[in-house]
């Protein structure tokens, strides 16, 4: 295997070898098989992480409500933490009032609208369902489970149609609720002792008003809630840090966020959050229609007039970013300020706001705008954060433009109306700036790629639920194939960071496509899991079913589903097993700091590195086996030579790394047909060099992932 180090293209040769295995389980970690008596050394993270960058994606499991009913909307909201999913179904309608601690849950179906939300758990790569949660006090066209989010052991859902006068902040499973004030909203907070799930908080607006859907969108981290409500009616402007703000009712729908603490078991408004200039019109009914569906409210949307500050919330740890997807401002770009300069000259534009706590108290950090800014865009309708990095959808963008420019100022035009963008930002101590425009692979009208959006750490998702193609299943691809032939079936994108390079790693897809399922109407991520609902998927089936071929059925319309998929590596999960290794690595030619060394091949084609290992016996017959170089040292990429695998005189593998320089070209799968009759045996590997030149170390890997 050969390197490319510098201009002159010479090239160094893997000569250390090192094959570790990494394995699970369902029921926990596979018992070890017996250990050659050789010194290994361990694989190390940056090299772990590395590797598994490069697994490549597939379905895990296709989740389905445990009684699957007909416009339940399973998968309307959706979100993931670690091996916990939770899932909303906004128009369940179970009069079942609390929780179930159960994966069969009594239900009926008194209460039309009244919404649900569930939570699936993995242990292994087993999914089960653990619990259905249904507000303390269950009310017709509440749409409990219209939001959800989830942080460890803590989830919160929402019920932005709710209509209890009741203010502040009730600590209780039972909180005292009434009927009085329509849609103020509301939100709930249920937390996990063992595999038990309770109630814990009951969360409401300081001051409570009628149409101002409290709960509109969600978000949780750590001890952290923030909660938008993008029709709250108030004209004060900015932050305040107290649980009693100043509030008027003097500019409808001009929006806001709240953020609740957690102290203990106790929860408390920290901070009331507004825009830092408000704008709004008589304009209630931009989103009063979501109980009819929504392409009744996408229409609606499209009148211009209000901010909707709070239309979409995102935390992580100190940071905040609310989403304003219907203000007008022509500003373009990034204003690090609290004050910053804007107008009302491009209406629904949209924007987003990023919002720091230092302490107790929270500021406005910064003002978010699309990079080139067009009327009806609505730039800030989905957001997410990770740490130093933002997410902000716009839906309705029109550019043509394909693919992803990393570029502050990026090529667009205005030629294929509702296309939709997605916006990366990067913070550099406390300055933020745009790091990345992306845009699906292939770009039609009316996709409304950006319509969701997720992020954890370097991988971004984002979905295009009403994108239209009908193939099926994953693609491991910056260029995947499409057609146009499924309207309205929907996809989900996945992306991927090196360093503040951003590519496409993945085009995901329902395993069973059918037109109007709205696959990636919301998306979420945590780790290598990433998750996508269909809310308007139509099968009766019930449950789960693990594997990337579901049974599916077309027999009760909008049930809605839920798809997981996982990269082959589960970082969170896994635990490395020594499979076999050489006494140490063997270094043939020696770099130094002086530069490349001179010892050169002599011959083309010639064998400059014979070893063997040991198989030990009990090697998993089910999941991947991958032949992998340390990605971590490729400069840039495999090149050349070949690798060989042969027990005696037979010949078990042979595998020729090709002259592309393409980082992929590291892993090479590894039949498990190939290496089964073998356990227990001794191999001998052989690298042949192709088209000569010098030779230098790096490791060499054998993974197993499921």
């Amino acid at each position: 295997m050969g390197l490319s180090v510098c201009a002159s293209r010479r090239l160094r040769r893997i000569v250390s070898i090192m094959l570790l295995a990494v394995v699970t389980m369902a029921g926990g970690v596979m018992s070890q098989p017996a250990r050659p008596s050789l010194a290994t050394a361990p694989l190390a993270a940056a090299d772990w992480a590395a590797i598994q960058a490069l697994l490549p994606l597939h379905q895990q499991v296709y989740l389905k409500a445990s009684q699957a009913s007909a416009n339940d909307h399973l998968g309307y909201s959706v979100a993931v933490s670690g091996d916990t999913v939770v899932v909303g179904a906004y128009m369940d309608k179970s009069s079942l009032a609390g929780v179930q601690n159960s994966a069969t849950p009594t239900v009926d179906t008194a209460a039309n609208q009244a919404g649900a939300a569930y939570v699936f758990v993995r242990n292994g790569t087993t999914w089960s369902q653990q619990a259905y949660l249904k507000a303390s006090q269950v009310s017709a066209g509440d749409l409990f489970g219209f939001s959800v989010a989830v942080a460890g052991d803590t989830i919160v859902v929402s019920a932005p149609y709710e209509d209890s006068s009741t203010m502040g902040v009730q600590n209780s499973a039972t909180p005292t609720v009434d009927e009085s004030t329509l849609g103020a909203g509301g939100a709930y907070v249920f937390v996990r002792n063992g595999t038990t799930w309770s109630q814990q908080a009951y969360l409401k607006a300081s001051q409570v008003s009628g149409t101002d859907l409290f709960g509109f969108s969600v978000a949780v981290s750590g001890n952290l809630v923030v909660v938008g409500s993008p029709n709250e009616d108030s004209s004060t402007m900015g932050v305040q840090n107290s649980a009693t703000p100043t509030v008027d009712e003097a500019l409808l729908d001009a929006g806001a966020a709240y953020v609740f603490v957690r102290n203990g078991t106790t929860w408390s408004q920290q901070a009331y959050l507004k825009a830092s200039q408000v704008s709004g019109t008589l304009l209630h009914g931009i989103v009063a229609d979501r109980r009819l569906g929504e392409q009744a409210y996408l229409k609606a949307s499209q009148v211009s007039g209000t901010d909707l500050f709070g239309a979409s919330v995102a935390v992580s740890e100190e940071t905040v970013v609310v989403g304003a997807y219907a203000e007008d401002s022509s500003l373009a770009g990034v204003q690090n300020s609290a004050t910053p300069t804007v107008d009302e000259t491009v209406a629904d534009a949209g924007a987003a706001y990023v919002f720091g706590r230092s302490g107790t108290t929270w500021s406005q950090q910064a003002y978010l705008k699309a990079s080139q800014v067009s009327a009806s865009d609505f730039f800030g309708y989905s957001v997410a954060v990770s740490e130093e990095t933002v997410v902000v959808g716009a839906y309705a963008e029109d550019s043509s433009t394909m693919g992803v420019q990393n570029s502050a100022t990026p090529t667009v035009d205005e030629s294929a109306s509702g296309a939709g963008a997605a916006y990366v930002f990067g913070r550099s101590g406390t300055t933020w700036s745009q790091q990345a425009y992306l845009k699906a692979s292939q770009v039609s009208m009316g996709d409304l790629f950006g319509y969701s959006v997720a992020v954890s750490g370097e991988t971004v998702v984002v979905g295009a639920y009403a994108e239209d193609s009908s193939t099926m299943g994953v693609q491991n691809s910056a260029t995947p194939t499409v057609d146009e032939s499924a309207s309205g079936a929907g996809a989900a994108y996945v992306f991927g960071r090196s360093g503040t390079t951003w590519s496409q790693q993945a085009y995901l897809k329902a395993s069973q496509v059918s037109a109007s399922d709205f696959f990636g109407y919301s998306v979420a991520v945590s780790g290598e899991t990433l998750v996508v609902g269909a809310y308007h998927e139509d099968s009766s089936t019930a449950g789960i079913q693990h594997g990337a071929l579901p049974t599916v059925d077309e027999r009760a319309q909008g049930a809605g589903a839920v798809y997981g998929f996982t990269s082959h590596g589960l970082e969170s999960r896994m635990q490395y097993l020594p499979l076999v290794a050489t006494s140490q690595p063997q270094l043939i030619a020696a770099l130094t700091t002086d530069g490349v060394p001179t010892t050169p091949v002599s011959t083309p084609g010639m064998i400059f590195l014979t070893t063997t290992i040991t198989l030990p016996s009990g090697l998993p017959s089910g999941g991947h086996y991958w032949l992998s170089a340390r990605p971590t040292t490729l400069v840039p990429g495999l090149v050349d030579d070949a690798v060989m695998l042969r027990v005696g005189p037979t010949e078990i593998l042979r595998h020729h790394y090709g002259m592309t320089g393409e980082l992929q070209a590291a892993l090479v799968e590894v039949p498990a047909s190939v290496l089964l009759p073998w356990t227990g045996q001794t191999v001998t590997v052989v690298f042949t060099d192709i088209s000569g030149s010098v030779y230098s170390s790096t490791p060499l890997y054998l993974v197993w992932t499921p």
